[in-house]
């Protein structure tokens, strides 16, 4: 089994593990940059288990961002029968390709 950790980035939880590829919210940063996750929530090496109360303390990881994006386009419409009313919005979502260059408990 391949190592992997828990990481909290901008409120929510995600899986990593090194070499891994990982759509995030969008981060500040220019694309090669490095990021530093240091919000690791669990660690799991192979054998050992570790969990943070709510973090744990010392661990991290190191990540490179790869790509900036933005998600498919969502239409929002509301109506109201019989009045003639009517509006339309159309909203992307905003993202970041990051790709886990280390882990470490």
């Amino acid at each position: 089994m391949h190592p992997y950790a828990i990481a909290e980035i901008s409120g929510r939880q995600f899986r990593i593990e090194k070499g891994a590829r990982v759509q995030v919210p969008r981060l500040p940063g220019e694309e090669g940059e490095a990021v530093t996750l240091d919000k690791l929530l669990l660690v799991h090496d192979g054998d050992k288990v570790t969990v943070g109360a709510p973090y744990i303390e010392g661990a991290g990881a190191e990540a490179k961002i790869l790509a900036h994006g933005r998600g498919r386009k969502i239409f929002i419409v509301k109506k109201k029968r019989r009045k003639g009313y009517r509006r339309q919005a159309n909203a992307r979502a905003r993202h970041t390709v990051l790709e886990i260059v280390k882990l470490s408990a």
